[in-house]
């Protein structure tokens, strides 16, 4: 049974409220079933449609099948507009939403139930819908239908959009995430193609396939097929994230489709859909031996256009599935053995043990073990040596490993080498005897560039161990590691550091550029703990200096972060001499200069201010940020600051208070603004409060006359002062001293 779901926009619903809501459903609805329908309950016209669209537009308007699975059980939901709602405004829409189980679609594919019967073109009175007893598809789109449609078609040619088609839905079957977009103007051409789709895959695939005829929202679409208008495609935000998208209207790519893909179009071309059949028994679309499943099914019909490489993909795929393999694949290809290549002799081996066919497999492994022994001989490329060592194992015949090492290096020493699909294809057991090939090759050859490219490094790096007899090759891997992937860097370090017999200023060379970029004061923390606990290298001691310099020069922020307050505390500990170490104390400094009382405060600043030895940029900037900071503590605070600092600290903390001023505050300029103003009297109240306490600054004094001679400015001040009239005396004997 199926339950059934009415939504729309209503001037009085089920609950008595107006608005969009459901206005109708099966009694009897699973538990949470409306909820997990809502977020599916969306339509938006496409934006060249008419705003404001008559009764005879209304059809014009793309209806959307949406096919997904909620809760478990499948969900078809089918939108179409209806233009004014019951108040008379546009944008209503009425959505028929039907939730099965899932037995109810066996043997279905949803795209089939496009024209069934059940959909209703209106919300139904009264509130109540049966229940849907079975779900019939309508006939519009039955294969042979569809077939004769797709002859049709156009423009170009349409089997070759079906193929490649059919690898982009391939491949997001496969992925388990992603989208295929279908672009047309006409949604009947959309579900057709769906359709299409839908019959070249298996029941079970099909199944898994979600849907939607039309949306206008494809970039934020969830299914995995989605029909849209060009008008919306046209406007979507990020063409970039759709690796696969068809505009229909334009016929298929360039480039050429997969086998699988060329099949299944051929079988559609042919109304061979016995063809299609055969494939879904040999491999589901979404199974990486698809390919091997069209070659096998070509071999089976004596196609002579089949390649070496996908009579390979043929033999794996009858190796892979064994006695699962259908028995007329067996019954057709047995015949030919003697003409076929070394894959199916080996899948027919494979096949001969199963069977207890002893004659017939001792054979097949004579054959086998000659053809390894001549591919490992006369081996040019790492993918020949791995290809042979696959062969061995998969016949069950012995192969040395110095065999196979030794055509590895040989492979090396000639050329670039594909590492990636090397390493990644060679049985496990002999994996290691082709890297020690591959590193012995590259110790030998004379320019090492070729083959250690980005991607080959890391490759390599994930057998660092493996490398460290080869510090000619260690080195470069490591050093482009590191350099490319910050993230590794302490480990590529570690490894740098442990090669034994590599030239020491190689080594160096490479941890300087590893670290070329400075470290965050974590990470500084993190290879210094990774150095353990002797002093680091001189490559490495220079780093802490570089990440304070750089954390000063990002605002000051970063100079009070607990991770560089640690890194400090431990460049003291671990570097007392040196540039390191300064800067470290210059660090601590700032953090003190900036939290701690007034007295401490000056101390700091003075430390702050002869920073001999220390790194100038950090010193400047960390003197700088600091009396930045302390510009806007209290001018209590201030005062006693500067009355706490030698003469030329003070000095230069008054130029950095004035110098921070806008333009307009320093030269007294009116009218200023309101916290212009304020820095202004608190900075004259300050040099005040300074003389109070028998202090002097006198470019300070020099600048607070200046800034309180202007007639506004003296009475802005006179307000600033009124609680204070020891500071306002302060100031009239300091304006006094002016006219003396």
């Amino acid at each position: 049974m199926a339950w059934q779901l009415h939504y729309t926009s209503a001037r009085r619903g089920p609950t008595g409220r107006a608005g969009f809501q459901f206005v109708a459903e099966t009694p009897g609805l699973p538990d949470g079933t409306r909820a997990a329908v809502a977020p599916y309950l969306s339509y938006r016209p496409p934006p060249d449609a008419p705003p404001s669209p008559g009764d005879a537009e209304l059809d014009l308007f793309p209806v959307s099948l949406l096919y997904d699975e909620v809760d478990g059980r499948p969900l078809l939901l089918r939108c179409r507009y209806l233009g004014r709602d019951y108040s008379g405004r546009y944008g209503n829409f009425f959505a028929h939403a039907v939730v099965a189980e899932p037995e109810e679609l066996e043997g279905l594919r949803p795209a089939e139930l496009w024209h069934a019967a059940h959909w209703a073109p209106l919300p139904a009175p009264g509130g109540v819908l049966d229940p849907l007893e079975e779900l019939t598809p309508g006939s519009a789109l039955d294969p042979e239908a569809l077939a004769g449609w797709l002859a049709a078609a156009g423009p170009g040619d349409p089997y070759a959009l079906l193929a490649h088609l059919v690898d982009a839905v391939a491949g997001v079957l496969g992925r388990g995430h992603g989208r295929v977009v279908l672009v047309a103007d006409d949604v009947e051409a959309i579900a057709r193609w769906i359709a299409v789709v839908s019959y070249s895959l298996p029941v079970a695939a099909a199944a898994r396939l979600s849907f939607t005829t039309y949306t206008a929202d494809p970039d934020g679409a969830a299914q995995r097929l989605v029909g849209t208008t060009p008008a919306v495609w046209a406007t979507a935000q990020n063409h970039a994230s759709h690796a696969s998208a068809f505009e229909l209207r334009r016929g298929a790519p360039d480039f050429r489709a997969s086998r699988f893909a060329r099949t299944v179009a051929g079988c559609w071309r042919d109304r061979d859909f016995g063809g299609l059949d055969a494939l879904a028994e040999l491999a589901p679309p979404d199974d990486p031996a698809r390919e091997g499943a069209a070659a096998l099914l070509a071999l089976c019909r004596g196609d002579a256009t089949v390649t070496a490489d996908e009579e390979g993909a043929a033999a794996e795929l009858l190796a892979r599935r064994g006695t699962a393999v259908p028995g007329w694949v067996w019954r057709d290809l047995v015949p030919g053995v003697p003409s076929m290549g070394l894959g199916l002799t080996l899948a027919v081996h494979a096949r001969a043990q199963e069977s207890g066919a002893a004659d017939l497999a001792a054979r097949c492994e004579l054959r086998v073990g000659e053809l390894v022994s001549e591919r490992l001989a006369g081996a040019s490329r790492l993918a020949d040596v791995v290809e042979a060592a696959g062969v061995a194992e998969r016949a069950g015949v012995r192969v040395g490993p110095g065999e196979v090492a030794a055509s590895a290096a040989r492979c090396v020493r000639q050329g670039p080498a594909g590492l990636k699909d090397a390493l990644t294809s060679c049985p496990a057991g002999l994996r290691d005897a082709l890297l020690d090939g591959i590193v012995t090759g590259l110790a030998d050859a004379g320019d090492r560039s070729s083959v250690l490219t980005p991607e080959n490094c890391d490759l390599l790096y994930e057998h660092a161990g493996r490398l460290r007899a080869a510090p000619g090759v260690a080195v470069p891997v490591l050093a482009s590691v590191g350099r490319r992937r910050p993230g590794r860097r302490i480990a590529v370090t570690a490894e740098l550091l442990r090669l034994d017999g590599g030239e020491a200023g190689a080594v160096d060379a490479a941890v300087r550029e590893v670290w070329a970029a400075p470290p965050s004061a974590a990470e500084c923390l993190d290879l210094l703990d990774a150095c353990g606990p002797e002093p680091p290298p001189a490559a490495l001691a220079e780093l802490p200096s570089q990440t304070f310099a750089r954390l000063a020069g990002t605002g000051g922020d970063g100079l009070t972060d607990p991770a560089t307050l640690r890194l400090a505390e431990r460049v003291r500990a671990l570097l007392p001499d040196g540039r390191a170490a300064r800067d470290a104390a210059l660090v601590q400094a700032y953090g003190m200069a900036i939290t701690a009382g007034a007295a401490r405060a000056a101390r700091a600043l003075e430390s702050l201010a002869d920073a001999g030895g220390a790194t100038e940029r950090l010193a400047r900037e960390a003197f700088a940020d600091a009396a930045r900071r302390l510009s806007l503590r209290p001018p209590a605070f201030r005062a006693e600051l500067l009355a706490a600092v030698p003469a030329p600290v003070r000095a230069r903390l008054a130029a950095r208070w004035t110098g921070e001023l806008p333009d307009r505050v320093r030269a007294g300029r009116a009218p200023l603004r309101g916290r212009e103003v304020e820095r202004r009297n608190e900075l004259v109240e300050t040099v005040l409060r300074l003389r109070k306490r028998g202090g002097a600054e006198p470019s300070l004094e020099a600048w607070a006359r200046a800034a309180a001679r202007r007639w506004l400015a003296a009475k802005q001040l006179d307000s600033h002062l009124a609680r204070r009239p020891e500071l306002r005396a302060e100031l009239r004997d300091l304006l006094a001293e002016d006219a003396r």
